[in-house]
């Protein structure tokens, strides 16, 4: 009776979502304010040269909460260091000085509406009806509201909206490039009267930049929102798996910004901008982005990987952690994180799902590179030392670390793969080798009982429960499967949160949680993950705090760092399809379909340079492209199948 221990912490677990928001059929989530909800929560929202946090609910009094932190990423500050974006926080906004027939407005708020923007609307006790839409310019250094009134009683409104019109001028000693000014504008606004009926619409806008038409950015934020909707579509009997994805899918790729070395992906969050690092961009989101299709992730990802490739040097020598400051600098403050091997992972990944040729023997070099430094780090005993890993220092990692091993072994696998692919067979035979044995070395270092479940150990003297014991199951290492999959949803790891840092600590980060989903679903214990992942999403996109992946508690308040939604993105590509390329043009797909589900299907796949549908049933897999059946596959509903384009 496998997994009875797993079904048996399931039936006791506090699975149960406590749900705040609803969807809507137009693909949206809205939270439908009730008399008696005090709630407060946060959003981030990027395009390529602003970021907003807006932070908005109701008070205690009733009456509406809203400020904004905007991040200008390109208006660099001293010092310009990872931290170096000119960040302006606005705690007023524009209706506390509006009056109605001489009273100022007090907002009543009935409802918030998310779809890659945030919309509220709130009564007030004058007949009067606002609704306000709250994004970014997708181009420009500029945030908008935009506003429309409506008199809903029987008599008419006199309304004063102050004409605004301000300049916020920095100190020219804290910035880069000396001072920076920030625009506060109202457009439309004055004096009128509103018969009964009848609608007014004016916008604010806080800019770094010239006239903004707040109509038109809209239109362009919607029409980003619907290009990325269209692209890469899920479609399972489970809407909220169905929606968190499509909502995961505009955060991994909006917060891209438009710097002096080309396109960067960054994590945001309020602090990580203009900037990329070899976890956050190489390892977790760039190898999501051939899938969507997106042209900005792509060419951020070739980007940020010759960044990467600047730092190679003849003494091997690690390349930075990160890249900082458009490109001018670097951090690596906490030493080597096992960065090349994220690197290597995440570039030889890219490469494959991309198919393309030339980029692929680009990349080659800084992958050559990064193998070759893992393998000066190797120990008598097979294994590799780096200095720490991706949570620096923040939880005890030793010298010898189980996930700077497993994306090694990673790297050697999908680098012996592309080596194929590009006609290198001297290195592919050699790679292969390697991570034939650096996986018997992984399970004779770090394979034990760790509290009773036959797991891995994370470092030499590690005596609890951690969360990346979940890694060796991402890369197809089954060897301690049961252990592992009962560990990670035991009651020493698994909490309401997600998955635990450290057994025996309150720290949960949703990247590994993230993982530990794909690498359950890789092992194929489907049916006891798919209830953790509804409830996790359920909890993500309808819960407290919402609609996507977060970063860290309690570090950081739980941020939405742009990347962990490209790890929500890969648990379903190379989680519950199961991609796993084997070259340019041929993959296998290992579909997990649970029992409660008939069928499932991947739309407008965009990997390995086509565009293609996989539809997946009980017992047939199609592949169709542009609306046509390419090949139709019987299906034993579990083993792997191989595809050749």
């Amino acid at each position: 009776m496998r997994y009875v221990l797993a079904w048996l912490l399931l039936a006791s677990s506090p699975l149960c979502a406590q749900l705040k928001w609803q969807m809507q059929p137009d693909g949206g989530i809205i939270w439908k304010v009730k008399k008696n909800d005090i709630h407060a929560d946060h959003i981030e929202m990027s395009g390529k040269k602003i970021s907003a946090i807006i932070y908005y609910g109701k008070d205690s009094a009733g009456g509406l909460l809203l400020k904004q932190k905007l991040v200008f990423p390109m208006l660099r500050t001293i010092p310009n260091d990872t931290r170096g974006s000119l960040i302006r926080t606005f705690n007023q906004h524009i209706m506390d000085s509006v009056k109605v027939n001489g009273v100022y407005v007090r907002e009543i708020p009935q409802s918030f509406y998310i779809k890659g923007y945030l919309q509220s609307e709130s009564t007030t006790k004058s007949d009067l009806f606002i609704k306000r839409q709250m994004f970014p310019s997708t181009e420009k250094a500029a945030y908008i509201e935009k506003y429309t009134l409506s008199n809903t009683g029987k008599k008419p409104l006199s309304l004063n909206i102050p004409m605004q019109d301000k300049n916020i001028v920095t100190d020219a000693a804290t910035g880069v490039d000396g001072a920076y000014t920030i625009n506060y504008r109202v457009y439309n606004g004055g004096d009128l009267v509103l018969q009964p009926g009848e609608k007014w619409t004016f916008a604010v806008v806080i800019s770094a930049a010239g006239f903004i038409s707040a109509d038109y950015e809209f239109e362009k934020r919607k029409a980003l929102v619907t290009q990325l909707g269209e692209s890469l579509v899920l479609e399972t009997p489970n809407d909220t798996i169905n929606r968190m994805f499509s909502f995961a899918k505009i955060r991994a790729a909006e917060s891209i910004f438009d710097t002096k070395q080309g396109l960067m992906h960054a994590p945001g969050g309020g602090e990580y901008y203009a900037a990329i690092w070899a976890n956050d961009q190489a390892e977790y989101v760039n190898p999501f982005f051939p899938f969507l299709g997106n042209a900005e992730g792509n060419e951020s990802a070739r980007n940020s990987f010759r960044l990467f490739a600047r730092y190679m040097n003849d003494d091997y020598k690690p390349i930075p952690s990160s890249i900082v400051a458009e490109g001018a600098d670097f951090w690596n403050g906490a030493g080597d994180r096992g960065d090349q091997a994220m690197i290597a992972y995440g570039a030889s990944l890219f490469a494959l799902y991309s198919a393309d040729t030339v980029n692929a023997k680009r990349l080659w070099p800084l992958i050559s590179w990064c193998n070759e430094y893992l393998r000066r780090h190797k120990t008598k005993e097979g294994v590799i030392t780096s200095d720490s890993d991706e949570l620096e220092g923040r939880f005890k990692a030793g010298r010898i670390n189980l996930s700077t091993n497993v994306l090694a072994y990673g790297a050697f696998v999908y680098a012996s793969r592309l080596a194929a692919s590009l006609g290198l067979r001297q290195d592919v035979s050699r790679l292969q080798q390697e991570a034939s044995q650096l996986r018997k070395d992984i399970e004779s270092y770090f394979g034990a009982t760790v509290e009773g479940y036959k797991t891995y150990r994370y470092y030499e003297d590690n005596k609890v429960l951690r969360s990346w014991i979940c890694i060796p199951l991402v890369m197809d290492i089954f060897d301690r499967k049961e252990g592992t999959v009962h560990a990670l949803l035991s009651p020493r790891l698994w909490t309401k949160n997600g998955i635990l840092t450290e057994a025996g600590s309150a720290t949960f980060w949703d990247r590994s949680t993230l993982y530990a989903f794909r690498g359950m679903l890789r092992a194929g214990v489907v049916d006891t993950t798919l209830p953790y992942l509804k409830y996790y999403s359920s909890q993500r996109l309808l819960g407290n705090h919402v609609p996507y992946a977060i970063e860290a508690w309690p570090e950081g308040d739980q941020r939405h760092l742009s990347a962990e939604s490209g790890l929500y993105c890969r648990v379903i590509t190379e989680g519950l399809f199961g991609f796993d390329p084997l070259g340019f043009s041929q993959f296998t797909i290992c579909p997990r379909l649970p029992k409660e589900w008939n069928s499932m299907k991947l739309r407008n796949i965009r990997a390995f340079n086509r565009n293609f549908d996989i539809e997946v049933s009980r017992h047939k897999i199609n592949v169709v492209s542009e609306g046509k059946m390419i090949k139709s596959i019987n299906w034993d509903g579990h083993s792997p199948v191989n595809l050749t384009f």
